[in-house]
């Protein structure tokens, strides 16, 4: 069933290459990227949200991501030991 990808939408990338010994529990999706533009016949570009670097790949190495949303504004709150 061919997967149909849209701009602004959530993807992870299957990373074939991955040979780690003890990498049976390591997974082999990364990210989530956003798709930045969708080609003809299943070439899909992403991009990762913070970096301005685009890629290209086959929309059979791409699956929708479902989880969190991606969070933009971060608050840092520091603790301190006593």
């Amino acid at each position: 069933m061919p997967q149909h990808f849209h701009e602004g939408q959530q993807v992870l990338l299957y990373n074939s290459k991955l040979k780690l010994f003890p990498g049976k529990l390591k997974s082999r999706w990364s990210g989530p990227f956003l798709v930045h533009k969708v080609y003809p016949y299943g070439v899909v570009e992403i991009k990762k949200d913070e970096d301005a670097n685009i890629f290209k790949f086959s929309g059979q190495r791409l699956k929708v991501y479902t989880g969190a949303p991606i969070l933009r504004d971060k608050a840092v709150l520091f603790l301190k030991d006593y």
